[in-house]
């Protein structure tokens, strides 16, 4: 139960970034409310890895350690429940949450992550953050050597080749459809013997998410260990376009480098502002906006 209704900071989303931000803030003493869901994007994911420290932690393992290292700053609070709504009032933000509830603060820190739109290929939400990936960082270690795909087409495919090919000898490049790379991306792709199949993907075989079989809408099924796949998103929250928020052609919230966003008093970071999607990434950023956050209550206070 939330006694308290005014904040100095709300931050929307209690993951890895919220919860560095919320660090920040609460070792400087400023009343905060986390509200989270309990929805983050790695949620099927059995593995963290590129993290000094923590590398092969559970994901949840992490987020509920942190956790419990932020709420012991007295100053801090948190939420389970979903921000439906904000709106801004002179110099007051004011978040409805899903059920019901009501709160105000000075400050406001989305870090709302985005939400990945699965393709209509059977089979591969369930696999997706298990064996179908999307970061070669965070992943490609533990597959290397092996057997994989990479189901994506044209730059982003090609990007993706070039770092996944360092990690093992077969490679094939699923297009989904009639390839389109250039002239010269074709010309590297042959020279390191990387195989492009174009027919369309129907399925992904697996086993409680570790990829068997790639099935091709042309009968054709081949095994693969993984596959990588660049899919479309969207933001997990409307509410920082609802406050005016710029996003940037590729549909991130648009911030600066002290985290802050086209509205003045908005702040984000995580994965909702950056294709750079790691725990460790979350973690800087939610600390930097955090500190950034302090420091103007600090210059408006003093």
């Amino acid at each position: 139960m939330i006694a308290k209704k005014n904040f100095d900071v709300i931050i929307i989303g209690g993951s890895y970034a919220g919860l560095s931000a919320a660090m920040a803030l609460g070792r400087s003493l400023r009343n905060v409310l986390i509200i989270d869901g309990g929805s983050p994007c790695n949620k099927q994911t059995p593995n963290s890895h590129n993290f000094i420290t923590h590398d092969g932690s559970k994901p949840d393992e992490i987020s509920r350690k942190a956790k419990e290292q932020v709420l012991k700053y007295g100053t801090v609070q948190f939420l389970e429940d979903f921000a439906v709504t904000g709106k801004r009032v002179e110099n007051k933000f004011f978040i409805t949450t899903q059920s019901g509830k009501k709160f105000t603060s000075k400050k406001i820190i989305f870090a709302t992550g985005i939400k990945d739109i699965m393709p209509e290929i059977k089979g591969f939400s369930a696999a997706w953050g298990i064996s179908v990936i999307h970061c070669p960082y965070c992943h490609g270690y533990e597959f290397k050597g092996q057997k994989t795909g990479i189901l994506s087409n044209g730059d982003s495919a090609f990007h993706l080749a070039s770092l996944v090919n360092n990690l093992t000898d077969g490679l094939s490049i699923l297009t989904n459809g009639k390839a389109t790379f250039s002239s010269e991306q074709l010309a590297k792709i042959e020279k390191n013997n990387i195989n492009i199949i174009e027919s369309k993907v129907l399925e992904v075989e697996h086993t409680n998410g570790k990829l068997e079989n790639v099935v091709f809408e042309n009968g054709e099924k081949i095994s693969f260990s993984a596959v990588y796949a660049t899919l479309p998103f969207q933001q997990h929250s409307q509410i920082p376009v609802s406050l005016g928020c710029e996003l940037t052609e590729d549909g991130y919230i648009k911030v600066d480098f002290a985290q802050k966003t086209s509205v003045e008093g908005v702040f984000a970071c995580g994965d909702n502002v950056t294709m750079m999607r790691s725990v460790s990434n979350a973690v800087y950023a939610g600390n930097v906006a955090g500190a950034v956050v302090n420091m103007e209550l600090v210059q408006e206070e003093f």
